[in-house]
């Protein structure tokens, strides 16, 4: 069974909404930030990548990056752009993509539950990316950005979300990517009452999106115990925020590849390799993969479809994914990329980005680009229901959910 629980949120006013909601930090690089700040000084990313406030020679990772951080969260409650709701409640949180809609409950949820298997992972994290939100969460003794989640739905809690959507949100607004975002307050005390209950007949959750954000949320949480030995399990401190999808409405962009060089090899000499593995036929144009088990592959302005020579072997859920196939029959055979979460000389790129990126990049900076088939929601929840882990960047959530909207105090 899940917890989920309503809180007391911290949020912006309905005026400045707009313009304090900002993309995730991980998924913007400095000059990015930077620019986006510069253009909206009331983005949330000046307190999410406070860097972009002090001069460009500052470590990201300098203690002084999370105090300016604090430093201008307090300036923006102190100036009534943010307030703190008087009521605990859950929300809804609707994003619309190119006519797609989906609609998730905002809420808290236990980190016992993320330590014990309820909510379940499909991902490593890396302990140098955990320990920046640990500082920022700590710093802030709050949790700026809410972790998406998924759960295999529920017709009632449906039901309840149509309800609430016929009232007037107390957010909504098209940001400058085109995405459309509303939020709905859920107060009424049968509705959070009836929430809840719902939530404790869903036996799992399922992080999406925001591995390293939950992991440093839950870090955060048990240091507090420490340092308060007395604490009861009510406390803020104990749960980190969510929101919690349908899995039928949420969509998977592919995670696309690129490589530095070749291993040494020439790009005839490469292509007889892969040919050794994968079905090998020059496109005229950019390829797609439309289905699973095929891949795109360019390299010198041209693009080859693959599509990997059958195997009578029995794969695990996660052998089975493509990019694991990629990895186990090229990745590492042909280009030696033993560990693709270390290996310096492979790069991912977000489906979001297109595949003319992919050809900038292998035209540029890097040598070889393969795009790739999405991994399924289906196949997330097969691998964390065996309880293994996807290699790195194996999915890309989109939309994203916007920083700044929603955020969940551990104490004041």
């Amino acid at each position: 069974m899940a917890t989920v629980r309503p809180f007391f949120a911290v949020r912006p006013k309905k005026e400045f909404a707009n313009a304090a909601a900002a993309l995730p930090y991980d998924v913007v690089n400095r000059a990015e930030a930077k620019a986006e700040v510069k253009r909206e000084p009331l983005s949330f990313l000046a307190i999410d990548r406070a860097e972009t406030m002090l001069s460009d020679e500052t470590d990201p990772y300098d203690g002084s990056v999370y105090k300016k951080a604090k430093e201008i969260y307090e300036k923006r409650i102190s100036e009534h752009i943010y307030e703190t709701d008087k009521e605990k409640a859950y929300y809804l949180y609707e994003l619309t993509m190119n006519g797609r809609v989906q609609t998730g409950v905002a809420g808290c949820v236990s980190i016992d539950e993320y330590l014990d298997g309820t909510i379940k992972k499909h991902e490593n994290t890396r302990e140098e990316k955990e320990l920046d939100r640990i500082w920022h969460v700590d710093t802030l003794s709050a949790q700026t950005g809410p972790i998406f989640l998924a759960y295999r739905q529920n017709m009632e809690l449906k039901a309840i979300t149509r309800e609430v959507k016929k009232e007037e949100p107390q957010y909504s607004f098209i940001s400058s990517d085109g995405i459309r975002h509303q939020v709905w307050k859920i107060k009424e005390e049968d509705k959070v009452s009836r929430i809840a209950s719902l939530f404790t007949s869903i036996p799992n959750l399922y992080i999406a999106d925001g591995h390293h954000r939950a992991a440093s949320a839950v870090k955060v949480g048990l240091d507090r115990r420490k340092k308060h030995p007395g604490y009861t399990g009510e406390e803020e401190f104990n749960y980190f925020l969510a929101v919690i999808f349908p899995a039928d409405e949420l969509m998977i962009l592919p995670y696309n590849r690129i490589v530095k060089d070749l291993g040494g090899m020439t790009k005839d000499a490469f292509l007889k390799e892969v040919g050794r593995r994968f079905k090998v036929t020059s496109m005229g144009e950019v390829f797609s993969p439309e289905r699973k088990g095929e891949f795109g592959l360019y390299i010198e302005k041209q693009w080859y479809q693959l599509e990997c020579k059958e195997t009578d072997r029995k794969l695990t859920p996660v052998e089975a994914l493509d990019v694991s196939i990629l990895q186990d029959n090229l990745l590492k055979p042909i280009l030696k990329i033993d560990d693709p979460r270390t290996d310096a000389r492979i790069a991912f790129v977000g489906g979001i980005r297109g595949l003319k990126e992919l050809e900038r990049r292998a035209d540029t900076d890097f040598k070889v680009a393969f795009s790739m088939y999405p991994t399924s929601i289906e196949e997330l929840f097969a691998v964390a229901d065996a309880g293994m882990l996807m290699p790195p960047k194996s999915t890309w959530f989109e939309p994203k959910l916007r920083s700044g909207l929603l955020i969940h105090e551990f104490e004041r």
